[in-house]
């Protein structure tokens, strides 16, 4: 009697959960908002986030700051082994030093230059004077022929010998001057190789990372650390190159991440680069949050649903009662051709062929 009684239960059970479950799977269309949007993932960065490169090769000697202190533009992060260039930076100031010495023989040769050209105005003037006094009275005959032409020689070989000596005057300048440039410039071009063996931040920010060890061997390919800016973040996004045409800047994308699982974000698309990623066929953008995590580190993961479009107060029904896009079950096996609108990961719109009274059925 027992065995039977329990057998009947078990009867019941069945049925009553039969029945719950068709009755779970006929539903009615709901009347609501749907919205339409793509999806992207992406990362977190810290704003003007950059990694640091050395512009030199050499030896990494000394890290000068902690990961995750706070650095400003301009501030020394590494020391790179320098003594070659300390050595040639030591060789062209001794370089300029003995220029200097050597100048002060051009500037002697300049200063008698300048007292020979100042004699050579001198004696062109008295020259021309004899020269002009002579061809005023020539034409009374008054001198010789042969004594106007030695007159008019000597104002001639005058003449030539003073600009003759302005011109080696010029030259002496040029000298000096070019001599003083090149050995300064040699001095500068030295001291600016030597700082790039001074690796500094190009931002103010947050040294997040380091990616070197003190005696590893780095070369200008070599990343040496992660520097941007302390607590401002950029949500980094990678669109398909088939969503593209429906993103712009001033849309609104919904954020989650693993690290608040269950809490969506609501950020606005501020940037986007004009240049497709040849190898993944995506288009980077970027987008701000409008009230940020309380807490974040870059490189995080993000993913993204960038709404296209929203719609109020239309019929909507789950995705899972469509049946290719095209049919749902309004009996059992009764099929009806509707026509869909917006669609969502969970609903879609419906635009014709359903009233919001009809019962539809799950397809199984």
């Amino acid at each position: 009697m027992r065995s039977i009684l329990t057998l009947s239960i078990a009867l019941f059970s069945f049925y009553f959960l039969s029945c719950s479950s068709k009755k779970s799977d006929e539903i009615k269309p709901t009347v609501g908002a749907i919205t339409e949007s793509i999806y992207a993932s992406g990362v977190i960065k810290s704003e003007d986030q950059y990694t640091v490169f050395p512009t030199v090769s050499g030896i990494m000697q000394k890290q000068l700051v902690a990961v995750g202190a706070s650095v400003v533009k301009g501030q020394n992060l590494f020391l790179i082994d320098n003594d070659k260039a300390s050595l040639n930076t030591e060789n062209a100031r001794l370089a300029y030093e003995l220029s200097k010495a050597s100048n002060h023989y051009i500037q002697d040769k300049i200063a008698d230059m300048e007292a020979k050209v100042q004699m050579a105005k001198d004696k062109l003037a008295l020259d021309a004077s004899v020269y002009n006094r002579n061809k005023n009275i020539k034409q009374y005959n008054v001198i010789s022929e042969v004594d106007y032409e030695k007159v008019e020689w000597a104002y001639k070989n005058s003449k030539s010998n003073l600009e003759s000596l302005q011109k080696q005057l010029a030259q002496l300048k040029v000298q000096l001057s070019n001599e003083q440039k090149r050995n300064a410039i040699n001095v500068q071009l030295s001291e600016k190789a030597q700082s790039d063996y001074t690796i500094k931040s190009a931002f103010s920010g947050t040294l997040y990372d380091v990616l070197v060890k003190e005696g590893a061997l780095v070369s200008p390919q070599t990343p040496l650390a992660i520097v941007g800016k302390k607590n401002a973040f950029v949500i980094e996004l990678d669109v398909d190159e088939n969503d593209m045409v429906h993103v712009a800047v001033g849309k609104k994308a919904l954020i989650t991440l693993d690290s608040y699982r269950g809490t969506v974000f609501e950020a606005l698309v501020d940037k986007i680069y004009p240049i497709m990623d040849e190898r993944s066929r995506t288009f980077k953008i970027e987008a701000h949050f409008l009230t940020p995590p309380p807490k974040l580190y870059p490189n995080l993961t993000v993913e993204a649903n960038l709404i296209i479009q929203t719609k109020k107060n239309v019929m909507t029904i789950p995705r899972s009662y469509v049946i290719n896009d095209t049919y749902v079950l309004v009996g059992s096996n009764q099929k009806r051709k509707i026509k869909i609108g917006l669609s969502d990961y969970q609903n879609v719109e419906v635009l014709g062929g359903l009233h919001a009274n009809e019962t539809l059925y799950k397809p199984q």
